[in-house]
């Protein structure tokens, strides 16, 4: 597991996105984020799950999280616009965006994947990563130390058969990322970096390795504490890296 230890107010007055926000890694991460100070803007398409998150948060007695229902399948560029419209209107700023949501599509041979299938896996998770990083971009430059966070995958370092249309969108995550970190190294305060969570307890995970034993897989709180370091100030200047959970 990632050896770091987060003091309690490390992410304090931080805006942070994180989308996926409603399960899993996602909320687990939006309620690791809300513990250690940050507001965080919770963007997914359920909105009964984001609610459910945003309840567990304000019980908690952090600071007042946001919630977005946003469909990353089927968003229009003007639905983008409208969203870092609201976030500046709102917030002002944008310290942290995580990309976690992805979908994982048909694990089938590459002959057997419909085009349908590979689009729509590559339209989520990594068409919607790029619209979202370049709208919300001037909103990241408005902080003083903004971090980007991708969501990567071992299949997306190196390729494996049957995992098809998710694979290759792992591998384009990580170029979107080296790109950006590229873009952004010594001319702004942000910095691009991607995580590969490895194997977790959630729903995405039991999907793929239906006769796994889930209870093998540590549950996604375990994992956060790379997310606290790339999103907290710890990991300022550090750029372009792939990081592992585990």
């Amino acid at each position: 597991m990632f050896d770091y230890s987060a003091r309690p107010d490390l992410l304090e007055g931080r805006v942070i996105l994180v989308t996926g926000a409603g399960r899993g890694i996602g909320a687990a991460a939006a309620k690791t984020f809300a513990a250690h100070g940050a507001s965080v803007l919770l963007l997914g398409k359920s909105e009964d799950n984001l609610s459910r998150v945003y309840d567990a948060i304000e019980q908690a007695g952090h600071a007042q999280p946001a919630v977005i229902p946003f469909n990353l399948e089927n968003a229009l560029p003007h639905q983008y616009d409208e969203l870092a419209a609201l976030i500046e209107k709102e917030f002002g700023k944008l310290d942290g965006l995580l990309h976690n949501a992805s979908i994982i599509g048909p694990r089938t041979p590459l002959e057997q994947l419909s085009g349908d299938n590979f689009m729509r896996v590559m339209q989520v998770n990594v068409n919607a990563t790029f619209m979202l990083t370049s709208t919300l971009l001037p909103l990241l430059k408005l902080s003083s130390d903004a971090s980007v966070v991708f969501t990567s995958s071992s299949v997306g370092r190196k390729g494996r058969a049957y995992w098809g249309a998710y694979a290759v969108s792992k591998f384009a995550t990580e170029g979107l990322m080296q790109v950006m970190a590229d873009e952004v190294d010594g001319v702004s305060a942000i910095r691009a970096n991607s995580v590969n969570p490895g194997a977790t307890r959630t729903d995405m995970r039991a999907q793929a390795y239906p006769g796994e034993n889930p209870d093998n897989n540590p549950r996604p709180e375990a994992i956060m504490p790379v997310y606290l370091y790339l999103m907290g100030p710890d990991s300022s200047g550090v750029n372009g890296q792939a990081f592992d959970a585990q």
